[in-house]
């Protein structure tokens, strides 16, 4: 007789370890989509507009192939109710910084400049310069520094030059380069050369100086020849003109009580801004440029300096700038002409512009606006928009 009972299997047991893990990839998932970054990083800036915490931004992620992100929020002007829009001019000042060591590099490339020579070989006028030994409001001490300056302390704010130089007062550009430069011959350093960080404009301009020697080409047309035009940086300037002058985003600052925005001028520079007789182009932080231009700038570099077919640094190059240049003895971590981080490079400038490289997330974030502080939280909208731009577009 054939049995028809139908066989019953056992259950398997699963082990205990792998349903607690099981579990926690379930909750882990869930996680993350309720953390999920918003869709437009307006959302994240907005609020800060709507508290008047923050004027206006243009806000831009990059690859190295396009553009992931745009958005332009809040006024480029409050009182005159004009919108801040994806094309708005914005004085980058330090941002200029990145753009010079670049160029300069440029020559590196060509042999044309060696990072660890001795600024006096471009520039014979630096011969001689002394280091302060001791000084008090009764007496300045010199002595002969170790070693003279080199252009790769210059480039990384190691070289003992000042910040400026007493002859550029009231502002920074009323010096045509040559001049300026010459007044830092005559200033004594502050510190050893290679033995302390002081951030230098004056380091910067100095660098320009010997691109401009050593190319006998105009540093500003350098700039324009070399990097601006074949990149298409077609509103990347020193002197806007009018129409590019009408884009410039009006720069803030907290009011008197905090809790408001009041505009204020660039104070570091001459108007009208167009002035082409009385303004000269400063290297360490003269430029005005758009979101675009810079991000042109941001993908060759992301690029490992290469972009649309054309090449314009060496992937030494690349090396060389953003990796920190300042000993461990200090606590800045300076390329040439970039702040570098663990794993960024890039830069700021005095009113609030920022660019920052992130090679292995692959992407670039650039953030554009006016300011000279913020009111409330304000200080935090910068982080919260680089937050959103790793989550949303950074690869893992």
């Amino acid at each position: 007789m054939i049995n028809r009972t139908p066989m019953i299997r056992p259950t398997p047991i699963i082990p205990t370890r792998y349903c607690i893990a099981a579990l926690l990839l379930l909750l882990a998932c869930a996680g993350r989509l309720c953390a999920e970054a918003p869709a437009t990083s307006s959302a994240v800036l907005q609020p800060y507009v709507d508290k008047h915490q923050l004027a206006g931004a243009v806000a831009m992620v990059i690859d190295k192939d396009k553009v992931l992100s745009v958005e332009a929020v809040g006024h480029a002007d409050i009182a005159a109710g004009r919108p801040m829009k994806p094309d708005a001019m914005f004085w980058i000042a330090s941002q200029s910084k990145p753009m010079t060591s670049v160029a300069v590099m440029m020559l590196v490339d060509e042999g044309k400049i060696a990072l660890n020579d001795p600024v006096e070989k471009y520039l014979p006028e630096f011969k001689g310069q002394m280091v302060v030994a001791e000084r008090d409001k009764d007496h300045l001490l010199l002595r002969k520094p170790a070693h003279p300056i080199t252009v790769r302390e210059v480039l990384s704010h190691m070289s003992g030059l000042p910040f400026k130089s007493a002859a550029e007062e009231p502002t920074l550009d009323a010096l045509p380069l040559a001049a300026a430069v010459r007044t830092y011959a005559m200033t004594p350093l502050e510190t050893e050369p290679g033995t302390a960080y002081k951030y230098s404009n004056a380091g910067i301009n100095t660098a320009a100086r010997i691109l401009e020697v050593v190319s006998g080409t105009k540093y500003e047309d350098f700039m324009q020849q070399r990097l601006f035009t074949p990149l298409g940086m077609k509103d990347t300037t020193f002197w806007p003109n009018e129409e590019q002058a009408a884009r410039i985003a009006t720069s803030y600052r907290p009011d008197a009580a905090r809790t408001n925005l009041s505009p204020f001028p660039i104070s570091q520079l001459i108007y009208p801004l167009t002035d082409r007789t009385r303004r000269f182009p400063m290297p360490a932080g003269g430029l005005f440029s758009t979101a675009a231009d810079t991000a042109a700038f941001c993908r060759m570099l992301l690029n490992r300096g290469q972009l649309d077919g054309k090449r314009y640094l060496s992937e030494a190059a690349i090396d060389e700038i953003s990796k920190r240049q300042t000993p461990t003895t200090v606590k800045e971590s300076y390329g040439l002409g970039f702040a570098v981080g663990p794993d960024t490079f890039g830069h700021g400038g005095a009113h609030a512009t920022n660019m920052e490289i992130r090679p292995a997330r692959g992407i670039a974030i650039i953030w554009m606006v006016q300011h000279g502080g913020f009111p409330g939280e304000g200080k935090n909208v910068q982080g919260a928009f680089k937050n959103w731009a790793i989550e949303k577009f950074g690869r893992e």
